[in-house]
């Protein structure tokens, strides 16, 4: 059984999980708007990813005997200036999550759950990779600066993403 504790971090945590999803939701309509099929596809892939984080950390939460408690998502940001500007947020976002995780992982230490501990790792180390794999592409969108040449070889790149269905835990 898992202590309320840590089960209201989860229920608070999965929050942020479909937070992040809507967030990348609304920036890939951002993205349709402006015709930019692999940006598009990019934060598509981005968006299957929190799904899947969310739905990891719902299923645990009911696996240890918790209840889940589903609160309001907030409303997203729905405009940028740029490409540049959403990455820029994007790895903001990100940073955040790492955050958010690590606060958990400090609440399950807390609670001297080691299970959580295990659990939360895969999360961790996702993380590591999600802010890398941002980092990149933000690193291109800053070398891009104004060329729209170059951004449209970036977007036909970002075409090339695709989701795999993580195996969490």
């Amino acid at each position: 059984m898992i202590s309320e504790k840590m089960e209201q971090a989860f229920c608070d945590q999965i929050n942020k999980e479909f937070y992040s999803e809507y967030l990348y939701l609304s920036m890939q309509a951002y993205f349709e708007r402006l015709n930019l099929a692999g940006f598009t596809n990019w934060m598509s892939v981005q968006i299957q990813e929190e799904h899947a984080h969310a739905i990891g950390m719902f299923n645990y939460l009911h696996e240890r005997g918790g209840k889940v408690e589903l609160l309001a998502i907030d409303k997203p940001q729905t405009d940028w200036k740029s490409p540049l500007d959403v990455f820029e947020h994007v790895l903001e976002h990100e940073k955040y999550v790492t955050s958010r995780i690590n606060a958990l992982m400090d609440v399950a230490e807390s609670e001297k759950d080691r299970a959580a501990l295990s659990f939360l790792d895969w999360y961790l180390k996702e993380q590591v990779e999600e802010e890398s794999n941002v980092g990149g592409v933000l690193a291109k969108l800053q070398l891009i600066g104004d060329d729209k040449h170059a951004l449209l070889l970036l977007d036909k790149e970002l075409e090339a993403r695709v989701f795999n269905q993580p195996v969490i835990g």
